[in-house]
Parts: structure tokens; sequence; C-alpha cells
């Protein structure tokens, strides 16, 4: 798709943080010189088409109280792969759910991303998903220390 140079800046603006007030798209349309309507017409326009998939507020999980967190890796083949990742993804505190390609000495292809309050919650989603997507052979990755978070970004300055 082309993009001109305001939809380059209305991405750039929107995948960081949008400024908290009654009237967001204001603040940003006026930075670039564009009307309010302008902004939010383009923004629903690059939904439509697909490139914005969605919008929304990102949780800093660890403030938020969800301070144990592990990637659990399971072990299952691209058959059952589909089905079980369409249901790990039904549960609120998988943040991230992946098929991935992985070399024959690791099996477990399918990561799921988990975010949970204390250590005892986490043993239960775990055993949860294993029980609702019958895949029992998994690893539990858990992090140690948050190194880098962020946002990509497609388009910057």
């Amino acid at each position: 798709m082309n993009y001109d140079q305001v939809d380059k800046d209305i991405i750039k603006m929107i995948q960081t943080d949008i400024p908290v007030s009654e009237r967001p798209y204001k603040a940003l349309a006026d930075m670039i010189n564009i009307s309010e309507q302008e902004i939010v017409e383009r923004i629903k326009m690059m939904q439509e088409q697909g490139v914005i998939r969605r919008m929304g507020a990102v949780l800093r999980h660890q403030r938020a109280g969800y301070t144990v967190n592990a990637m659990v890796a399971w072990k299952t083949d691209s058959i059952d792969a589909d089905q079980a990742g369409e249901i790990m993804a039904g549960y609120k505190e998988v943040s991230h759910c992946y098929f991935r390609e992985v070399p024959e000495s690791f099996p477990y292809p399918l990561f799921t991303m988990i975010h949970a309050r204390t250590e005892e919650q986490l043993k239960r989603l775990i055993d949860n998903i294993a029980i609702s997507t019958g895949l029992y052979d998994y690893l539990v990755i858990k992090s140690k220390q948050e190194l880098k978070k962020t946002s990509m970004e497609y388009f910057n300055s």
C-alpha cells in the first residue's frame, strides 16, 4: 500500500503513547496540521483496509500486579497447533501465542506468554490450558528479569 506523508505521520504518532485527554485526536491532528475529522477518517480507513488491526491500551502488567510471568513451550504437531493455539489465545492471561519453527532437538513449537499474580495462579493456568488442549508435554520458562519491552515502531523519525 502507498502511504503519503500524512499517513506515515499518523502511524508514527498512534504507534506510541496517545495523549490522555478528552480529544486525543485533536492534539495529534494539531501536531501535523490537519483537522481532527481528517485524522479520524484516515485512521478509520486504515482500519478498514486492515493496515491497523486494533488500537488499545497497553497494560504494564508488572505494575498492575502480574509479576509472575512465564513463556510456556508446548509439544504439538502442526495439525493440532491451530486448534490448541485458538484455545490458548482465549485465556485473558495469555498475551502472546505463536507456532514457531524450532530445531529438531527442541520439539516444543507452540509458545504462550502467560501472566499471573502468584506462582499458584500460574500453575493453575498452565494446568487448565493443558487440560483444555490435551497438551501435557510442555516446558515452563520463567522470566527472571525484564530487560527490554517496547512496542514495534513501523515508521519512525
